[in-house]
């Protein structure tokens, strides 16, 4: 009987397959949770610091009084709640409906959804509080929140949180209506001397464009003749840099490229 020899790549083929396989896995399981992470931390930090000024301000009003209202952990803990709230919120798709609608409509509807997933899941957190922690009977839930349970601090920190998070969801509809990083080009960056417009025009000047667009079709853009076109060059040769600064420009690319070729004689 003739015996088949066993060769090294059949040995290895199957264990790195597996190794393969196992890899791919893990690369597309952080980059999910990396991709989570970033998502979670914008609202962390802002309510992290939203929350632990709510909480220093009320602490000195009542100063006078030797009492605390609450502490920093626990302004931590609720910011790590509203993070996870709305990384669950994100992933709704009915939040995306009023996304053609005037920035006002998803700007609310935002505000109120995430208001709600945190309301709920604050009272989750507090029956997990006074079943778990607490170990007191599930059953008896009901009428602590009816008889022992402090609504009035419990709606004036809602209150707080539905202020929050209208500044919070407006600013990131600005963010995303002016793209990904641009809010802090516009808050930290200067813009060069050379360009025609300061930014209020030139931030006029894109919206006269939008408009522009709005109007009229891509052929009456085309056309030489027509209105549109006259206007949409008008528009962009004032959102470009200045004739002067160009020629500069071009004289100091000509005076590099005469460098250059100097040095390499």
């Amino acid at each position: 009987m003739r015996v088949r020899p066993v060769l090294n790549d059949d040995v290895l083929r199957v264990p790195a397959t597996a190794v393969a396989r196992r890899a791919s896995l893990m690369g597309r399981v952080v980059r999910r949770l990396w991709h989570e992470f970033r998502q979670v931390l914008p609202p962390t930090i802002f309510f992290f610091v939203g929350f632990n000024f709510v909480v220093f301000t009320t602490n000195l009003l009542v100063a006078d009084y030797s009492i605390a209202v609450s502490n920093f952990m626990l302004a931590t803990v609720a910011a790590l709640v509203v993070g996870k709230a709305v990384l669950v919120a994100n992933a709704m798709p009915f939040l995306r409906r009023y996304d053609r609608a005037p920035l006002i409509r998803p700007i609310l509807f935002k505000t109120a959804v995430y208001w709600v997933i945190v309301f709920i899941a604050r009272l989750l957190e507090r029956f997990v509080h006074f079943s778990v922690l607490e170990r007191k009977p599930p059953s008896d839930f009901i009428p602590f929140l009816i008889t022992t349970f402090s609504w009035h601090r419990f709606s004036a920190i809602s209150l707080w949180i539905l202020v929050l998070f209208l500044i919070f969801v407006t600013a990131s509809e600005f963010g995303q209506l002016f793209g990904p990083g641009e809010i802090p080009r516009l808050f930290f960056t200067s813009r060069p001397s050379d360009l025609q417009l300061n930014r209020r025009q030139r931030m006029r000047e894109l919206l006269r464009l939008s408009r522009l667009a709005d109007i009229h079709t891509a052929a009456e853009f085309r056309d030489p003749d027509s209105a549109a076109h006259r206007d949409l060059v008008a528009i962009v040769l004032r959102l470009a840099r200045g004739e002067h600064a160009l020629a500069e420009q071009s004289a100091a690319g000509e005076r590099s490229l005469g460098e250059a070729r100097i040095n390499s004689r």
